[in-house]
């Protein structure tokens, strides 16, 4: 049910909302593993060809985050000043809007995809592996990007367990699904299946996603959530929301454009040094989704707190709960690289038993991931900006990270020096640094505690 936050202890209350977030993600992380299991029992070519189709198709994640971070502002400051009625046209245009967006960011990314594959790997079975899996997943973008606007509207409204539970529940079906649809033969138990190979793993998420759409959708309309936004709303457009849903998170979209660009450019050089680096990297990036898992939860749950109580006008209790956060990133990204030290190698034995994979993914894990409590610190300074509507310092952080530090670090280090691979995992820590230092000297400036978003 919905839930007033502008009342009551901060951190039971971001854990009620970050907690639920957590595990839902976890469970969706957890299925983005198994699908990577199965799909390397194919080969180490269709781990590598899903990698490049997922690099790619980071490039339109900008269009999502333009009209994602907008909602979170307009609906928890919405709901959080006992404005209704502009909390369900909020909701009803999110839903539309990203619906629309997703359609013509998918035309694009079908007109493109070839030539963008061909960027990273010469290699057929590569290639052929990733169109396997890319052109439905592209085909079922609408419906991907309207299932992220359910559940951040139930979040934002204080709801964080049902969009637990429907993501735990698909993410079981989605790992239900996969050795069916993927193999001849169901590994260990030699049940016939639909022999589909990469295909079938996409297959899966797209059956899944859908079904997890539909039952977010049904649960905001139909009442049962405490707040009943109007169906026929879906077809009116709203000149005033719709520009706030496309400039309050611009520089989030921006953000996410240059941080999916940097991206291509990372896997490129990543590229240089063969096969098994691409395939490294297609293993150890899903595991350290793992990593942000809790600081996306931390990042939500704040955020939404953030926004509620600046609409209420409860700017010290805004400015506190981001604090909270902040301590609780940090803590558990601490946790999360102590752990890495430890046992990094034997989660990625679990994927593939090639050794050379194994060194180079344990290297990363270790390397990689040191600024990352750093990170953690920020995520929850950070939960203050995305509550109050103010996506600037994203933007900043992303182009300074990425583009001035991480960028020509790469360039010097491969292109000039010419040095090894561990230096593509040293330039991630470089990035962890100089973001979290670009967050924290813009959330001690204070601006946003005075946004308003109506």
């Amino acid at each position: 049910m919905a839930k007033d936050l502008t009342k009551g202890n901060l951190f039971k209350g971001l854990l009620a909302l970050s907690l639920p977030t957590m595990i839902g993600f976890s469970a969706q992380s957890i299925y983005d593993l198994v699908d990577m299991f199965w799909i390397g029992k194919i080969s180490a070519e269709a781990i590598a060809g899903v990698t490049v189709l997922s690099t790619v198709f980071w490039t339109v994640e900008a269009l999502n985050e333009i009209i994602g971070a907008s909602s979170i502002s307009l609906i928890s400051q919405n709901f959080g000043r006992k404005d209704i009625k502009r909390t369900h046209r909020a909701i009803e245009q999110t839903i539309t809007f990203k619906a629309f967006v997703a359609i013509i960011a998918a035309v694009f990314l079908a007109i493109f995809l070839k030539p963008a594959l061909g960027l990273f790997s010469k290699d057929k079975a590569v290639l052929d592996a990733a169109l396997d899996y890319g052109y439905i997943r592209i085909f079922f973008l609408p419906i991907t990007f309207s299932s992220f606007s359910v559940n951040t509207a139930l979040r934002c409204t204080g709801d964080a367990r049902t969009p637990m539970i429907i993501m735990v529940l698909s993410s079981i079906l989605n790992i239900l699904l996969d050795p069916i649809l993927m193999f001849d033969k169901i590994p260990f138990i030699n049940i016939p299946g639909f022999g589909l190979g990469v295909f079938g793993a996409a297959l899966a998420t797209v059956i899944t996603q859908t079904i997890a759409f539909l039952a977010g959708f049904y649960v905001i309309f139909s009442g049962k959530h405490g707040i009943k936004p109007s169906l026929k709303g879906l077809l009116r457009l709203d000149k005033d929301i719709d520009k706030k849903l496309m400039t309050i998170g611009l520089p989030n979209g921006i953000e996410a454009l240059l941080r999916s660009l940097s991206g291509v450019v990372v896997m490129v050089f990543v590229s240089m040094f063969g096969t098994a680096a691409l395939a490294t990297a297609g293993i150890s990036f899903r595991i350290l989704n793992f990593a942000f898992i809790p600081l996306i939860g931390i990042s939500m749950g704040g955020s939404t707190l953030v926004g509620q109580n600046l609409g209420a006008k409860f700017k010290t209790r805004a400015i506190k709960a981001t604090k909270i956060a902040a301590a609780f990133g940090f803590s558990l990204m601490i946790a999360f690289y102590i752990f890495l030290l430890f046992f990094s190698a034997s989660v990625i034995r679990v994927f593939t038993a090639d050794p050379e994979v194994i060194d180079l993914g344990r290297k990363l894990l270790i390397i990689g991931t040191a600024g990352m409590p750093l990170i953690g610190l920020s995520f929850g300074l950070s939960s203050g900006f995305s509550g109050a509507g103010y996506n600037f310092p994203f933007l900043i952080g992303s182009i300074v990270s990425n583009w001035v530090v991480q960028i020509p670090f790469l360039f010097l280090a491969i292109n000039v020096l010419h040095l090894g691979i561990n230096w593509v995992w040293v330039s991630f820590v470089t990035a962890q640094v100089s973001q979290a230092l670009v967050m924290l000297v813009f959330y001690l400036q204070g601006k946003w505690v005075n946004r308003e978003v109506r």
